[in-house]
């Protein structure tokens, strides 16, 4: 089976839908299609339930994609400390990172890593809560960094971070005329959240936010990436929330950030590993997030 194969099926699972998955990986639409009807062929069973309305993983295909992830990490993780080593690096140390969290903070943190150790080989992905807690169970991950810290039985986790869960508008909204929007009135507008199959975290206070609402909320669509999202609230699509330092990062003239009125919703990120003995380079990142803290402070 062809790794092309996978990355296609990937792609099209995480996106669950042809044409965003063949924007994703920069080709036409068509090869990722017949790439799916391949794949489905090869295995002999269906990886997807198609209707009119939307595209879903069946059972098979969800193991799939937990299988396909996994070969792919370890086939980029191979090849990654194939050339590490041919640099003269030594320690390896793996981090992934949840798709909703304020990536700045987490590159000062690498930033200084490879600066105070020039010979750890230090590899980033992004990866949602329920991989990662996987991954760190079964070896092929080190440190995670996430919103949520409920990552099952075998995972330390400890708070490191804390932002603002703030408001994301298209250009010309009308919500623009106010400086601060409140939860009942950004929630007349149509929203653009998190797939429910996404295996995304998303944000745990703003679900819980939903939940607790009054008026039944008007989504407009559901995504499965950072990416998609900021996509379809460019282009009017609806509105979406996320945390104030993306918000503030992203400089993009089609999105405008707005505080979210009243008390602030704040939004915690946990470092994840597996319990237990830490091996050196773990240590050391723990212990440099945790100067990092004390600096904050």
């Amino acid at each position: 089976m062809e790794l092309r194969l996978l990355r296609y099926f990937v792609a099209v699972a995480e996106e669950l839908h042809l044409a965003r998955a063949a924007e994703r990986l920069g080709v036409e639409q068509s090869p990722v299609s017949r790439a799916m009807r391949d794949l489905e062929g090869l295995l002999g069973v269906r990886l997807f339930d198609r209707s009119r309305r939307r595209t879903r993983l069946t059972w098979a295909g969800k193991v799939f994609l937990d299988e396909s992830r996994r070969v792919l990490t370890l086939v980029n993780q191979a090849s990654h400390a194939a050339r590490a080593a041919a640099r003269g690096c030594r320690d390896m140390l793996r981090v992934a990172v949840s798709d909703g969290l304020g990536q700045p903070r987490v590159a000062t943190l690498l930033a200084d890593s490879r600066e105070e150790e020039p010979e750890l080989d230090l590899r980033l992905c992004e990866m949602p809560l329920a991989e990662q807690a996987r991954a760190l169970l079964d070896g092929t991950l080190d440190v995670g960094f996430a919103l949520a810290d409920k990552a099952g039985s075998g995972i330390a986790t400890a708070p490191v971070w804390q932002d603002r869960l703030c408001l994301l508008l298209p250009a010309r909204h009308p919500l623009l005329g106010l400086a601060e929007v409140s939860i009942a009135h950004a929630l007349k507008f149509p929203l653009v959240l998190y797939h429910p199959d996404s295996e995304s975290e998303g944000h745990p206070a703003l679900n819980l936010l939903l939940q607790a609402s009054e008026s039944q909320p008007r989504i407009a669509d559901t995504v499965t990436t950072p990416g998609a999202m900021l996509t379809l609230i460019a282009a009017g699509y609806g509105i979406g929330f996320t945390s104030h330092t993306i918000a503030t990062g992203l400089h993009r003239p089609d999105l405008i950030p707005r505080s979210l009125a009243g008390p602030p919703i704040v939004l915690t990120t946990y470092l994840l590993r597996r319990e237990g003995l830490m091996s050196e380079p773990v240590r050391r990142l723990v212990e440099r997030v945790r100067g990092g803290m004390d600096e904050q402070r």
